[in-house]
């Protein structure tokens, strides 16, 4: 007989009973003797021996489902509640409703499962079995379906109809390739159809949009939880009749009565779910899809429904007062189910109630907690020992196994080590296992004489490393869009405005132009192959400039006098560079077992971009040479934690770190911070600004002499004069630039000698961080953490029931909400409106101006939870943290600039959790053109569309002034970001080597060809127009392959005017190398004008190629007619042959 952890269970007394009643299928069963860290182990021993689905209902679903992942060997899936409400008319979470249907479609297959639900996510009803089961379909290469079948029935499924698919819940058709995305894959997969026949199905990346492997077959699910099916919607027709919106106001009834049409007309739209329970009156919920087998744990029971129950009721009262104002129609169905309704249920199926506490009238399953021993080794092993000695059984699941091991080993204990698999790994008398098992809190079973231990009860705080299901095409990687009216810069011509595309030509020569406008109605059209001329205008703020007029060298002066600025740019970094080059400084140690210790205990999986970075910092401390690296990233993508660990590293080498922030409260968070993640370790972290009193402070400053502070934060008081360390290594500045002259120069000098790690939320362009390679040592952070979700953005008027029931929803689900008011003076009038308004909320004000220990009170009140709402001015805008906050009120938007708004908005949404965050304006008042562009842009922020882009530039152009100078904006608004980026490129290369960098000559090319992209091979405007300019963009003959492929990959085989445009980008490709200006037509010769610096021998041109061309006066000219059907091919080998010419020259010459 084995001891796996199963089998240890099956032998204790309390399961034994559970197993015998359901096998007997006795009445409901009620038990204790289960803490929350032993139910996921008992339900997968119940679902595994009975072979049957469980489903839990906890009160906290998803938690107790990530905590499972380390004991489940059967399936287990969650059914989380959904967020809005079905009155809400928003869309809920793509994640939450991926997750709600992969679960109705798992346990309807019946077998061991175990699900993980709530009484509040039952309430929300879901698809019918029978609507699954009808709907849900199978592709297979060798179908024969119509491909308007096929989109009729994902449009009906919930599917959105994208031109190119970038999250779950799309599909996109171009010709005969349909690309879907299910909601329970983690690809989407492109289908290939040939006429109505698919050929062949293929997973592929939502970056590259390019296929990466061949699927056998391909099950669609549904991808939402409600269906437009005519029957449907012909069912909610008549009931849709009793609602009244006579009482309503009046943009409320436009609103309804247009939701009303869409619904009739089968249209989905963001809150379609709210008519749920008329399009389908049975309100079908997740016990409709459990199979009558099932087993049900109620955890807790009677607490969960109390709450439940609780939360119906204020639903209720708010549908009324909702309905009493006008904002919602009477007559309205709630689009919840009763709770009553769902209790009546239970006893279809077998249950098991697990109350809390020692009931001595209920089962004892026999599990208990264990004592936790976070950091306190020592007495962790003597327990240990004590309990090996009297043969008990010991686990120890840990992340930090190997560390551990070494930390028992130094203890005189040998553990057994290696991966823990529930059902197979023995667990035997006297032995100690270390399963390398992320597991946050144990349990033990008296019984069997085992203990199990989790990192919390380790090492204290470790929570279990989640990752949300959400898949999307990374932001970073996306161009900005050009439309119809957008100012472009054209590299030789200047600022135009893009017009539009056009295709130009006929007689087989036709071909797609891009049509710009310049000042006094000028008008180029540049040809598609010259795409990657042409850049989107971004000059940063509200740059407004004039558009250039062609021929008049009016651009090349402006491109002039920016070049003579970048050069001054490129010599003073250079400078700087090599100045730090000839210091030595202090060259820490590699990493020890305490690093280890600390990284092991972030709660949170670490993004590529921050393992890279964290790698680039250590490296640069472990070198010589005084480390001055500037670390950019945006709000919440984990900064604070790399300082962290850098400040960690240094104290480890018995160096003192200060830590400079710009504000008083931010000083505050950071000190918050450091003490909670160094809690463990015998590190002294202190704070120096105005919340410290004078004693206080003149205690700091007496420590840090002697050396008993490790870690100090502060503000630019720490910059005094009498402020001494006894041996400062590490400088740690947050938001640099936001210090002010005299401070700078402090920092300039303190530079010569300590390592200085600058942090900043402002991003830097990338294209810039590429100029700077190996001369300004930049880290950037560009992934978001895979747990944020995009921020539900509403741009809408001020409005007093508005901002009552914004607050009341954030509160009813156990939120915080900042409201943002920026005008100091009135601040106190603000704050007696959100106390009107809603009474029982907890309202604390904090603005720059008050008292600093005032201030600080304030902020450690919100901190805590101690306050629901914050009244604040803009001071939130930089670098607090605080995760429960994710509604964001800011009143009087308008009047704010886009970065700060963007900033504002990073406030929240930083827990995983969907934020929200209300722009409001006053309706009263006119303001702006450029305020009413700004409120467009941000009512686009939520969506990671152009707007968020743009903003992302805005905030970019001021973080390429505050690393090269805020004089520096002007340069960039004459020419544009990007321009600007690749003038100071060539610039700093040309100085470093010695080398002026030649920039491309221009090249003209006409051919006697139809090539472009037919718009109905690419469909979409916008489509077409990126994938121009990324054939524009490559560089080499690999780049033109890969090209090919990905082209017939996810458009189908390419016609001939697609294959004629790639034969164009060949020959353009070739004649730059060959140092062409112009390859032309002229009636029915081809003519290429060599440039003046070629060299080469023309005479062996045309002894070569004698039968189709002759050279004379610079200009080679190929006949079309005694070239004939292979003038092509002739044309590359002319070009081939014209470029080896040249080289030859120059290595002649060298």
């Amino acid at each position: 007989m084995t001891d796996t952890l199963l089998e240890l269970i099956d032998r204790t007394h309390g399961p034994a009973t559970v197993r015998e009643w359901w096998q007997s299928g006795g009445s409901p069963l009620r038990a204790h003797g289960l803490p929350p860290s032993a139910v996921p182990v008992f339900l997968s021993w119940l679902s595994q021996r009975s072979r049957r689905p469980v489903l839990a209902l906890l009160a906290d679903p998803e938690a107790t489902f990530s905590d499972s992942q380390s004991w489940l060997s059967p399936r287990a899936v969650v059914f989380p509640a959904v967020e809005t409400l079905p009155f809400d008319r928003l869309a809920p979470d793509e994640e939450t409703v991926r997750r709600r249907l992969e679960a109705i479609d798992a346990l309807g297959q019946g077998g061991p499962i175990v699900c993980f639900s709530s009484w509040t996510a039952l309430t929300r009803p879901t698809l019918s079995r029978e609507a699954l089961r009808r709907w849900t379909f199978t592709l297979k290469p060798g179908d024969r379906q119509p491909l308007s079948e096929l989109t009729a029935r994902l449009v009906v499924l919930g599917y959105r109809r994208e031109p190119l698919v970038q999250s779950r819940g799309e599909f996109s058709l171009r010709g005969g390739i349909l690309d879907i995305f299910p909601p329970d894959l983690r690809r989407p997969v492109r289908a290939e159809y040939f006429g109505d026949d698919l050929e062949s199905l293929r997973e592929f990346e939502l970056e590259s949009q390019g296929s990466v492997g061949s699927v056998a077959q391909l099950r669609v699910l549904p991808a939402a939880e409600v269906l437009l099916t005519p029957q449907a919607v012909q069912l909610a027709e008549a009931s849709l009749a009793d609602l009244d919106l006579n009482g309503t106001l009046a943009e409320v009834r436009d609103d309804w009565t247009a939701d009303v049409e869409r619904l009739r007309a089968g249209a989905y739209f963001d809150g379609v779910e709210g008519f749920q329970s008329y399009l389908e009156p049975d309100q079908p919920t997740l016990f409709d899809h459990l199979p009558a087998d099932a087993i049900l744990v109620l955890v807790d029971s009677a607490r969960n429904l109390r709450l439940a129950e609780q939360r119906e009721q204020e639903l209720a009262d708010l549908v009324a007062v909702e309905v009493d104002r006008g904002e919602l129609p009477r007559n309205l169905r709630s689009g919840l189910v009763d709770i009553t309704q769902l209790q009546a249920r239970v006893g279809s199926w077998l249950s098991l109630e697990v109350v809390q506490g020692e009931d001595v009238a209920t089962l004892d399953l026999g599990f208990r907690p264990v004592d936790a021993y976070a950091g306190r080794i020592d007495q962790f092993a003597e327990q240990v020992r004590l309990l090996s000695r009297a043969k008990g059984r010991v686990l120890v699941a840990t992340q930090q196994e190997r560390r551990l091991r070494e930390l028992l080993e130094d203890r005189d204990l040998y553990p057994a080590a290696g991966l823990f698999v529930a059902g197979q790994t023995e667990l035997t008398p006297g032995l100690i296992v270390l399963g390398n098992q992320p597991v946050a809190q144990g349990f033990g079973i008296p019984e069997v004489q085992l203990e199990v231990y989790g990192d919390s009860d380790l090492f204290g705080g470790l929570r279990q490393r989640v990752r949300r299901g959400v898949v999307r095409a990374r932001s970073t990687t996306w161009e900005l869009d050009f439309a119809p009216g957008d100012l472009v810069v054209h590299v030789d011509h200047g600022i135009g405005r893009f017009a539009g595309m056009r295709l130009i030509g006929e007689g087989g020569q036709a071909r797609e132009y891009m049509h710009l406008e310049y000042a006094d109605g000028d008008r180029l059209f540049v040809p598609v192959e010259h795409l990657d001329r042409v850049q989107k205008y971004v000059g940063g703020g509200d740059a407004q400039p004039r558009l250039q007029r062609l021929g008049s060298g009016e651009w090349d002066r402006a491109k002039r006098k920016v070049r003579e600025s970048v050069e001054e740019v490129a010599r003073d970094l250079l400078d700087l560079y090599s100045k730090r080059q000839l210091v030595e400084g202090h060259a820490y140690s590699a990493d020890g077992p305490w690093q280890q210790e600390l990284e092991q205990s972030f709660p949170y999986e670490e993004t590529p971009d921050q393992v890279r970075v964290m790698e680039e910092i250590k490296a640069d401390m472990e070198d010589s040479r005084p480390m001055d690296r500037l670390l950019c990233g945006d709000v919440g993508f984990g900064k604070t934690e790399l300082a962290v660990r850098a400040a960690f590293k240094a104290v480890i080498d018995s160096k003192q770190v200060a830590i400079l922030v710009p504000t008083t409260v931010l000083a505050q968070q950071h000190y918050m911070t450091f003490v909670e993640r160094l809690r463990p370790f015998p590190m002294r972290v202190e704070m120096l600004s105005r919340f410290r009193t004078e004693t206080q402070a003149a205690d700091v400053l007496r420590r840090l002499r002697t050396g008993e502070v490790d870690i100090v934060i502060g503000t630019h008081r720490l910059l005094q004069k009498d402020v001494q360390f006894r041996d400062l290594g590490l400088v740690i500045l947050d938001e640099e630039q936001r210090f002010g002259v005299m401070q700078k120069e402090k920092l300039k000098q303190l530079r010569a000698s300590v390592d200085v790690l600058s942090l900043s939320a402002t991003p830097i362009p990338r294209t810039l961080h590429m100029s700077l390679a190996g001369i300004r040592d930049l880290s950037v952070i560009q992934t978001p953490p895979e747990e944020r979700l995009p921020i539900k953005t509403f741009v809408t008027a001020d409005d007093d029931d508005l901002i009552k029931e914004v607050i009341q929803r954030e509160l009813q689900r156990g939120g915080q909400v900042f409201y943002v008011y920026n005008r100091v003076q009135t601040i106190k009038k603000a704050e007696e409106r959100v106390k009107r308004l809603v009474p029982h909320a907890r309202v604390v004000v904090g603005h720059g101006q008050m008292p600093e220990h005032q201030l600080a009170e304030v902020m450690l009140k919100f901190v805590k939870g101690e306050a629901d709402v914050l009244v604040c001015s803009t001071i939130i805008e930089s670098g607090l943290d605080i995760s429960n906050a994710n509604t964001i009120v800011v009143v009087d938007s308008h009047r704010m600039g886009l970065a700060q708004l963007y900033q504002l908005r990073g406030r929240v949404g930083r827990a995983g959790q969907r934020a929200y965050a209300y722009f409001l304006y006053n309706p009263t008042r006119s303001f702006t053109e450029s305020a009413d562009k700004r409120l467009d842009v941000i009512s686009e922020l939520h969506d990671l569309g152009s707007g968020f882009k743009l903003a992302l530039k805005d905030l970019e152009i001021r973080g390429a002034g505050n690393l090269l100078g805020v004089e520096q904006h002007g340069a960039i608004a004459a020419v544009g970001l990007e321009l600007y980026n690749s003038m100071l490129r060539e610039a700093v290369e040309s100085q470093r080597t010695g080398i002026p960098v030649e920039a491309p000559s221009t090249l003209t090319l006409d051919l006697p060809l139809e090539h472009f992209l037919p718009r109905e091979y690419v469909p979409d405007e916008k489509l077409r127009l990126q994938v121009y300019q990324d054939l524009a963009a490559v560089e080499d003959e690999d780049g033109l392959e890969a090209a090919e492929r990905n082209l017939a990959d996810r458009f189908g085989k390419p016609p001939a005017p697609v294959r004629n445009l790639l034969f164009a980008l060949r020959v353009k490709q070739l004649a730059r190398r060959a140092g062409l200006t112009a390859i032309e037509t002229d009636g029915e010769w081809l003519v290429l004008r060599l440039s003046a610096g070629w060299g080469g021998d023309e005479r062996r041109i045309e002894a070569q190629f004698r039968s189709i061309l002759h050279v004379r006066f610079g200009k080679v000219r190929i006949s079309l007619r005694q070239a004939g059907s292979q003038w092509k091919e002739r044309l590359l080998d002319v070009l081939g042959e014209v470029a080896r010419l040249g080289r030859v020259q120059v290595a002649a010459v060298g």
